[in-house]
């Protein structure tokens, strides 16, 4: 077992507290350039909550949310955050009966989404709280004018809401994970939790530029613009990553904080050196990344190119794992980080023993002296399956190291078992991504008579290389150099693209689909 405890000396900040004392300041720029202050976004907050409890909603309720990157996502995510209801955010790329799930599913009394969407939902379906952005759509109210009348002071009765996020889960339907909340005013929650996630990447708090290049529906991207912005930083969201985009806005922005994915830093290292050289990169501080294994090689070449600005973390919307800074990483390469801040972690076996360091697990975290925090909604069964004591796992498979590092393995359902040997799909992934003629590559299992399974690597190649047999066999060999000889894939697939989350998640369940049967 390992643990760590952080104690801040933090002055007290939060967004609503910033916004009053200095309205003027700037808060979002959004992705057409236009920009709210703290105080312009703080009367728009007000209001919204004012007019979400005139429309009948009230402690424990919840909203949900489908719009594409804007200021909005964050507007309503401050409103339902102070007067106790539970933001749902709802990817806007599902198709409208996944949208309808989680709409149910949580419960939701509102719904906010963008006009693309709102012309694909049937509104009988729908509660009858329904507002829209982007555009004029029957049976939907303009968002604008939402909150029209309503003072813009702050709410009587202000409690801390929180996020109800859905897990994209292995199988079957989504589940929302739900927490208890508190019986507190915003700002005491705030300062324990997004302000110290802000704080713990060494950033300058109460001045800074946070930097969205990811979809904002997604936990980590809108936690961190959460966070940072009640740091009192300005937000700037883009509508989209792009490689180019996101050095021309460090330099435009003076952007001292970003959280990106490992696939956004082999997009960036692709482009040409004479691209990456010509942006003053200068003003970062923080560049956090997580979501998917990050290749050593990648994450080595980023470093050496930005400095030890990256901080790397393992998390999931139920809970936080372990935090690593650069300098730590360099020395323990491929780490995860100790544990984090207030929590504890250990490896357990299947049975759920705690095995020794080197040894490999399944990953349960906690927080010292409480039980979990949070429920799947509407899904007891499969918030006990999660448990194991004061402990919870969302799969993740493991080891500690001799000095209290975590390294991360594989989700424990992408374990590749051949011939009764595990091997996991990310270091095999690891080493394929630096063969220049590979862009992108996920190694997934794939049934075989004789050895339960066997190795499937898929391969979206580089624009200069040539998929195919001769590619196949100098891939083959590029694995021969580097992994032991049971975890060289026995065939190559290669494919234009792959199905990949926004946030660059791979979504090896459909891989796996649909190379079963071949």
């Amino acid at each position: 077992m390992m643990s760590s405890t952080h104690h801040s000396t933090m002055a007290p900040i939060s967004f609503y507290e910033i916004a009053a004392a200095d309205p003027g300041r700037r808060a979002i720029i959004d992705p057409d350039g236009s920009a709210l202050t703290f105080g312009e976004l703080l009367a728009r907050v007000n209001r919204v909550s004012r007019a979400l409890r005139s429309h009948g909603l009230s402690t424990g309720d919840a909203v949900a949310v489908a719009v594409h990157n804007g200021h909005e996502y964050l507007e309503m995510m401050l409103a339902t955050g102070q007067v106790g209801m539970y933001f749902v955010p709802v990817n806007w790329r599902l198709t409208p009966a996944e949208m309808l799930y989680i709409v149910r599913d949580s419960g939701a009394k509102a719904v906010l989404v963008d006009a693309e969407q709102a012309r694909t939902l049937p509104v009988e379906s729908l509660p009858e709280h329904r507002f829209v952005i982007g555009g004029e759509v029957d049976g939907w109210r303009p968002y604008q004018s939402f909150g029209e009348g309503e003072s813009s002071d702050a709410p009587p009765d202000r409690r801390f809401g929180s996020v109800m996020g859905y897990t994209s889960g292995t199988t079957g339907n989504p589940k929302g994970v739900r927490t208890a909340l508190p019986d507190l005013p915003p700002e005491p929650v705030i300062q324990a939790t997004y302000v110290a996630l802000a704080a713990r990447y060494e950033v300058t708090l109460g001045t800074g530029v946070h930097l969205v290049c990811s979809p904002i529906y997604h936990a980590a991207p809108s936690g961190h613009a959460h966070a940072y912005l009640n740091a009192g930083h300005t937000v700037v969201i883009q509508g989209k990553f792009d490689p180019e985009g996101v050095l021309r806005a460090f330099e435009r922005h003076r952007v001292t904080s970003v959280h990106m994915v490992p696939t956004h830093f082999h997009r960036m290292l692709r482009l040409p050196e004479e691209v990456r050289s010509k942006y003053d990169l200068s003003s970062l501080e923080a560049v956090i990344h997580a979501g998917a294994p990050c290749p050593v090689a990648i994450k080595q070449q980023m470093i050496e190119w930005l400095g030890p600005v990256l901080w790397e973390y393992l998390a999931a919307t139920e809970g936080g794992v372990s935090l690593v800074g650069s300098h730590e990483w360099l020395r323990k390469p491929g780490t995860v980080g100790r544990p984090a801040p207030n929590t504890i972690v250990k490896i357990l076996d299947e049975d759920g023993k705690e095995v020794p360091a080197g040894t490999e697990g399944t990953i349960y975290f906690g927080i010292p002296g409480e039980r979990p925090r949070f429920e799947y909604n509407n899904d007891p069964v499969k918030t006990a399956a999660s448990r194991r004591g004061d402990l919870a796992t969302v799969g993740d498979y493991g080891y500690f190291d001799e000095d209290g590092y975590v390294f991360l393995l594989d989700r424990r359902t992408d374990l590749i078992i051949s011939g009764g040997v595990n091997i996991y799909p990310a270091e095999i992934e690891q080493q394929l991504i630096t063969h220049p003629a590979v862009a992108d590559v996920a190694v997934i299992g794939v049934p075989d008579p004789d050895w339960g399974q066997s190795v499937l690597a898929v391969v979206q190649p580089s624009e200069d290389a040539v998929p195919g047999d001769e590619l196949a066999e100098a891939l083959r060999a590029h694995c021969a150099e580097r992994l032991a000889s049971f975890k060289i894939p026995r065939r190559f697939e290669f494919l234009a693209d792959f199905p990949r989350t926004e946030t660059g998640k791979l979504q090896r369940r459909r891989l796996r689909d649909a190379y079963a049967g071949r």
